[in-house]
């Protein structure tokens, strides 16, 4: 009944003209900078929030938090249409989602993103509404060792995930790992691999290796065939939906990209980018030889985007309800709220009822207007396809450019993206995936940090990481997969699933 009580206030808040519009705002801006390459909403909500100062609590949250969910939407276009994840979450919708593009397929791999996304959003909200209270509890049980464990999950998951070599996959996780170091040392404050030049200090940005990597990467490729082999995938669009087919692969995906990404999304440490990468292994595992995943699967992007935009709405719960922020958007959101003077955590649900349940309320509100929104847009989005490529490409690479350099308004980024470009046009030529890399890449420096705060708070004792029941259970867990991965009969299966056709 209290739950009843609680989405009533919420709804009346929301659906006040104001929190409306604000919702709608953001929800357009959202979409808007997940489409454009590059400018991802860290940087816009960064960019917003002097604007927070002239602001009501309530309707500035509504506003951001659109943004964020709205560009999990968008995010999913460029990384069909273009190749080019200008999100971390989004680059494992690339893989399938820009080889339907390839195959004339866009259209329903964009209906599959969005529709998957509606539901997955409109569930992970339930799951805050309804579940917020004892999902703090899981939350509470991750310590240091746990999380380190749970991400030593991950990189072994990003190897199942790799086709092709699982030596050129373990080499491309190291690297990330590798490339994660270059950064200022978080309990020394040291400076470490950054070659003394000052843009270093603070690592090298995702967005400039995503870029370089996969979009710039992918140009070159492209620029390196002969004019009449050149991709130009966009004269053979099939169709704006899916088939009862795709309909009937997608649905089960999306539930359980929705189920996993609602759990892992509350876990601090980047919900919405675990979520996604585990709900592409797992339906990679699920689909064994019947699939045709780095093909243009549609469950490989069903799947992550339901995952990305549940684990993208439950990351909301540490934020508001333990003050704690599970990536750099809850981040700035903390920062939002302190500047309207809201302690974040768990007094905010009794303290500041309107604005908890408002918000929550409102991201029911603004999914159904993104579904609104995007899906009559798809075939917009496809027209950007029928544009040659000699055109099309200059245009992907001054977007992509502009995003750079408007990350710290340094033309750095730009340089770094051009040099990743080269190492992307390597990979394509040694035939090695770069998600794994990215992984690395993301999660090494978190590793880092919890590896050295659990053996901080053990004493330097490393059987920590197996005597704690949770931490033993994931770490069980990673070394099963590896062992099977290694069998010789799941080997030969593995790699007729990822054999040519």
């Amino acid at each position: 009944m209290d739950l009843l009580t609680n989405l009533s206030t919420g709804f009346a808040v929301a659906f006040t003209i104001e929190n409306l519009l604000y919702a709608f705002g953001g929800a357009v801006l959202g979409t808007l900078i997940g489409v454009l390459p590059g400018l991802g909403p860290v940087a816009t909500i960064a960019m917003l929030l002097p604007s927070v100062y002239a602001l009501d609590a309530t309707p500035a949250l509504i506003m951001l938090a659109g943004i964020y969910y709205g560009a999990q939407y968008g995010g999913s276009t460029t990384a069909i249409l273009i190749n080019v994840p200008g999100e971390s979450s989004s680059v494992v919708t690339a893989i399938d989602g820009y080889q339907m593009a390839r195959q004339g397929r866009a259209g329903s791999a964009l209906a599959a993103a969005g529709l998957g996304s509606f539901f997955a959003g409109c569930v992970g909200t339930i799951v805050i509404a309804a579940f917020a209270p004892p999902l703090t509890e899981l939350a509470f049980k991750f310590g240091p060792a746990e999380y380190f464990s749970l991400m030593v999950l991950g990189l072994i998951g990003a190897v199942v995930l790799a086709s092709g070599s699982l030596l050129k996959a373990i080499s491309m996780i190291i690297l990330g790992l590798l490339l994660g170091q270059v950064n200022t040392d978080v309990i020394s404050g040291t400076p470490r691999f950054s070659f003394d030049i000052p843009e270093l200090t603070d690592g090298i940005n995702f967005v400039a290796i995503a870029m370089g990597v996969f979009g710039f990467g992918e140009i070159i490729a492209n620029l390196g065939q002969p004019a009449e082999s050149r991709e130009v995938f966009t004269k053979n669009v099939k169709g704006l939906w899916p088939t009862k087919e795709d309909f009937r692969m997608a649905a089960p995906a999306v539930l359980r990209g929705t189920a996993l990404g609602s759990i892992l999304g509350v876990l601090p440490g980047g919900g919405a980018l675990l979520s996604s990468f585990a709900s592409y292994t797992m339906e990679k595992k699920l689909a064994g030889a019947s699939g045709r995943f780095g093909k243009g699967d549609i469950r490989g992007v069903a799947g992550p985007e339901s995952a990305n935009n549940a684990g993208a709405q439950t990351s909301f719960i540490p934020m508001l309800t333990l003050g704690i922020p599970p990536n750099a958007v809850m981040a700035l959101m903390v920062g939002a709220m302190t500047i309207k003077g809201i302690q974040p955590g768990p007094q905010v649900m009794s303290s500041n009822p309107d604005l908890f349940w408002g918000l929550i309320a409102s991201m029911w509100i603004g999914n159904l207007m993104l579904i609104i929104l995007n899906l009559p847009l798809i075939g917009i989005w496809i027209k950007l396809l029928t544009v040659p490529y000699r055109f099309l490409f200059p245009a992907i690479m001054c977007f992509c450019c502009i995003g750079l350099y408007t990350l710290n308004n340094n033309a750095f980024d730009v340089y770094m993206g051009a040099g990743f470009a080269v190492v992307g046009y390597i990979f394509y030529k040694l035939g090695c995936e770069p998600a794994p890399l990215l992984l690395g890449f993301i999660l090494g420096p978190m590793m880092e940090e919890n590896l050295r705060r659990a053996l901080l708070l053990s004493r330097g004792d490393w059987s920590t990481f197996m005597t704690r029941p949770l931490s033993a259970g994931l770490l069980i867990a990673a070394a099963l997969m590896v062992v099977i991965v290694l069998l010789p009969s799941v080997k030969k299966k593995r790699e007729e699933a990822f054999q040519e056709e």
